[in-house]
């Protein structure tokens, strides 16, 4: 079927550490629009940075910063005592180093994805959302930033003036207030292909997602993510593109609003 209409595809990358290594980037990158690099501080080293962007370019994939907490322990799942001054001196580091090791490899970085905790307490936590928006708006003004809808992260980063990409996760699950269930929560991560994939296709060609606590949340992603570190994150990313192609939607890297 022909596309009618386009969705990009994002999934985290470069997220190893020597000789540890989480997903299957090479695997995985094919079958992606846009990654999202993590950055050294709760995964990735310079050697890796560099080996993803590579990678990336070479499939000519889209590019983003990953900053995270500096977690590399807990890798970046657990909120830090940082103060908004401390998040935004982080984020502007990490944004700044993976945005010259992308221009080093003759490309361009292309969007800004918080990873993990310092994601979730952006979604409900306005000074760190701010924190988050200012810097990625001062690394470049023309940098999206990809976010959670209806979250303070969304509203900061609109208020900025910065770029926003609205994201959902078909991987994962969400409560009705647009929250992706805590991990702790039975239930919370998708791990069936197929399952993934239907969700897929409802946000996008539906607009809407259901809730693991009832009822839905709404919904217009422009874009759909898929965590690497899903054991099955190859397998689910191509029944998404197989089903999103059964329906008329295309993969293509998101436009820059």
């Amino acid at each position: 079927m022909t596309p009618t209409r386009f969705i990009d595809l994002n999934a985290d990358a470069g997220e190893s550490f020597g000789a540890w290594t989480l997903g299957d980037d090479a695997a995985l990158f094919p079958l992606l629009s846009s990654v999202n690099v993590a950055c050294g501080f709760h995964a990735g080293d310079p050697r890796t940075i560099q080996a993803t962007i590579a990678l990336a370019a070479s499939h000519g994939v889209g590019i983003g910063a990953h900053p995270s907490y500096p977690d590399l322990a807990g890798f970046g799942r657990r909120v830090l005592e940082a103060t908004p001054e401390q998040v935004y001196a982080d984020v502007l580091y990490q944004v700044s180093a993976v945005s010259g090791m992308a221009r080093a490899a003759g490309t361009a970085l292309r969007h800004v994805k918080a990873h993990g905790a310092l994601s979730t307490r952006a979604w409900t936590h306005a000074p760190t959302a701010h924190a988050i928006a200012q810097a990625t708006r001062d690394a470049d003004p023309a940098l999206p930033l990809v976010v959670l809808p209806a979250t303070h992260l969304e509203t900061e980063a609109r208020a900025l003036g910065v770029p926003v990409v609205l994201e959902t996760f078909p991987e994962r699950a969400y409560l009705r207030d647009g929250r992706l269930a805590p991990r702790s929560m039975p239930g919370s991560s998708i791990h069936d292909p197929q399952e993934a994939a239907r969700r897929a296709v409802t946000m996008v060609t539906q607009g809407h997602v259901e809730a693991i606590d009832g009822g839905v949340f709404e919904c217009r992603p422009d874009t759909l993510c898929i965590h690497g570190d899903n054991p099955n994150a190859v397998e689910i990313a191509r029944a998404i593109r197989d089903a999103l192609a059964g329906v008329g939607v295309g993969v293509r890297p998101f436009a820059v609003p």
